[in-house]
């Protein structure tokens, strides 16, 4: 079997517990050190495997709390297992599931505007907005938020949970379920708000703003305190970037997708690479202390 580099890391970083478990496993690998990092190697058929351990169990298994007995043949977590170390990234992802069979994807409008970003009517082939202030004055806060549980279509929520499940448990694995609530709030808050201050009076929704959010957040993180949890594919990187590039030339509306939230992708993005770069500077100095 041939060995690809699982993982590359600081010095700093101490991979002696999740060596040991390793061992215990009888998982294959070794350990070297290049260019001031060490990177682990394992078999190309168990890399993602062995990478997907070390985002659940960093530290190995001090405790030897885990029930795997020696010999047995690792295998990728399944579902159920995955959703255990990802309650909150599950959590966003079952309120969009529950919206989204209650406003019938955006069709039952009665049920809808509780949850848009601005209270509307409908008035014959028109619909008559609520300023903003009045909602607020009314105490419906929530509504800053709560777009971002809106899909307008099984693709738009099949292609957005897809997504928040990708990033939302990378995050929630290496920052905790709180910090990544708190994300998804200031994301969706952000992207929201610049979309209604973008576009003005109109009808919006979908975790793509925070999906953005995430990816910007584990970009610039990963570059300041590299990570195996934030390491996303280039090609992902570089085809959600592309995406976001066409959607804002147009061309996406103008071949007939229907309007596209790019105020919302792009402060989410911009927004994302701050909380990226505030908490990977965080971090790199725990690291060098």
């Amino acid at each position: 079997m041939s060995a690809v580099a699982v993982l590359r890391l600081p010095l700093a970083v101490d991979l002696s517990g999740f060596v040991k478990l390793l061992q215990r496993m009888q998982v294959p690998h070794r350990v070297s050190e290049e260019a001031g990092e060490q990177v682990l190697w394992a078999p190309a058929e168990i890399s993602e495997d062995v990478r997907s351990l070390y985002e659940r169990f960093p530290a190995g298994d001090p405790d030897q709390q885990l029930d795997i007995p020696l010999g047995q043949t690792f295998k990728r977590p399944g579902f159920a297992e995955q959703l255990k170390h990802a309650r909150a990234t599950g959590f966003i992802l079952l309120l969009s599931l529950i919206v989204g069979g209650l406003t019938f994807l955006g069709e039952n409008l009665e049920t809808l505007r509780w949850l848009t970003f601005l209270d509307f009517r409908v008035i014959g082939e028109y619909i008559q907005f609520t300023p903003l202030a009045d909602s607020l004055a009314a105490g419906q806060w929530w509504r800053l938020i709560t777009p971002m549980l809106i899909h307008f279509g099984i693709l738009h929520l099949a292609m957005n949970g897809m997504w928040y499940w990708e990033l939302g448990r990378r995050i929630e694995s290496r920052q905790g379920s709180i910090n990544l609530i708190g994300l998804t709030l200031l994301f969706s808050l952000v992207s929201n708000y610049a979309q209604f201050v973008w576009s003005g009076p109109t009808l919006f929704g979908g975790l793509s703003g925070v999906l953005y959010g995430l990816l910007g957040h584990c970009w610039i993180f990963q570059l300041l305190a590299p990570n195996p949890a934030y390491r996303l594919p280039r090609g992902v990187l570089v085809m959600m970037l592309v995406w976001l590039l066409v959607c804002m030339s147009g061309l996406i509306s103008l071949i007939g997708f229907g309007q596209i939230a790019n105020a919302a992708h792009l402060s989410g993005l911009l927004i994302g690479c701050f909380t990226g770069l505030l908490g990977g500077l965080y971090n790199r100095r725990k690291l060098a202390v």
